[in-house]
């Protein structure tokens, strides 16, 4: 039995990390896909209607069929919360992100999104979701780390350096020639895809926070809160792409790699990482939920330049370095700080112990059986007399 619990408990554990690993994966396979979608000369504007449009078409059905019952009720607070969250993730995040992704790269835009979770530990503070005692060591960890990592995002913007040449990519860049010069961007648009990625990278540390509160409403109705964030979001990307893409031929599409990355970005990443992310931060919280995001730059470089052949320079290198000593020193601090959290649950969980002065022993009271006094059933309470051992006494002479 105690083997089989501790088996269950370590699988229950391992839960959170697996979830988020997996859609690392999903996040990788959607950057590539993507990458080449927009170079085929599709409207990222018309891409973000589409990925949520099937995003919303996907997760609805679950969550009319599992979450029909004692629904939320959608105040004026809770529809606020759900129009935010569809212009922070789907309009605001997704179309700011397509936009510097087609001006850098993928591994270059996986290196920004590495800011996430300094951004998002930033503004837990400032939303009073997270507490620092700079005393502390884990805490100075956690603030000493959020500048590290920014610091290697400027980096990133600032300094492109020289070009990084694979072992594997070496031959198929000597083939190219003239066609050298047609899949690289100048420093401008580098420059200015750097500022889309953090703009994007912001917008997405406010919908982890945001979402959070969400979640207090929708605590057992996570797939519906998907689907109303993913309708919203479509509804709002719709009339941006009204107004910013004037070209109507934007809309087709057909049976081709722009149907795939609409298709691939709208079930994966958008209704799947929603609602996995969801259920995450419900116990894990906004920050850990932003941890993973180097393995997604791990997992994109050496796809891109197997698939793409895509050029790495010097200075994405140095800086999404520094990104990720910086980002594993907030996670150290988090880590620290969960411990103890912990530590002091596990503490109050101990039954307390009360002795009586009278008769010289101790009363040892459960905690469910000081529960059970307040309660208005006649529950007998549970109360143990242990009688204290005394030394003999010594007859006197």
């Amino acid at each position: 039995m105690k083997s089989e619990t501790c088996c269950s408990s370590f699988v229950n554990n391992c839960k959170p990390y697996i979830a988020m690993m997996s859609l690392q994966f999903g996040y990788a396979g959607m950057n590539i896909i993507t990458k080449i979608s927009l170079n085929g000369g599709m409207s990222h504007y018309v891409l973000v209607v589409y990925r949520h449009a099937i995003a919303t078409a996907v997760i609805a059905p679950f969550a009319f069929f599992f979450e029909r019952k004692a629904q939320p009720k959608i105040t004026f607070r809770v529809f606020l919360q759900i129009f935010v969250l569809g212009l922070l993730g789907p309009v605001i995040d997704q179309n700011f992100y397509y936009a510097g992704l087609k001006l850098t790269s993928p591994t270059f835009s996986c290196a920004m999104s590495n800011m996430l979770p300094a951004l998002t530990f930033v503004m837990a503070i400032i939303f009073r979701m997270e507490k620092v005692d700079i005393k502390k060591v884990m805490y100075q960890a956690k603030v000493v780390g959020t500048i590290i990592t920014v610091g290697g995002a400027m980096l990133m913007t600032l300094y492109k350096g020289p070009l990084v040449e694979m072992a594997w990519t070496k031959h198929r860049q000597s083939h190219g020639g003239s066609s050298s010069s047609s899949g690289e961007t100048s420093d401008r648009d580098w420059f200015i895809g750097c500022i889309l990625l953090i703009i994007a990278t912001l917008a997405w540390a406010s919908l982890f926070i945001l979402q959070k509160h969400a979640l207090k409403t929708y605590s057992n109705h996570q797939l519906s809160l998907t689907t109303w964030v993913c309708f919203m979001g479509t509804l709002q990307a719709i009339a941006v792409t009204f107004v910013m893409e004037h070209n109507t031929s934007a809309w087709r599409i057909g049976w081709d790699m722009n149907l795939l990355a609409a298709a691939y970005a709208g079930i994966v990443t958008s209704s799947i990482s929603y609602y996995v992310q969801g259920l995450v931060m419900k116990t894990k919280g906004p920050v850990f939920a932003t941890a993973f995001s180097p393995l997604m730059m791990i997992i994109v470089a050496v796809m891109g330049s197997f698939i793409l052949a895509e050029k790495i320079y010097l200075g994405g290198v140095i800086g999404s370095a520094i990104i990720v000593i910086g980002l594993y020193s907030v996670l150290w601090g988090k880590y620290k700080e969960e411990q103890q959290l912990n530590h002091k649950r596990r503490m109050q969980e101990i039954p307390e112990a009360i002795k009586d002065n009278n008769n010289g022993s101790i009363v040892v009271i459960s905690t469910e059986a000081k529960a059970n006094e307040t309660d208005n059933e006649k529950c007998p309470s549970v109360a143990i007399d242990l009688p204290l051992s005394h030394a003999p006494i010594k007859p006197t002479q």
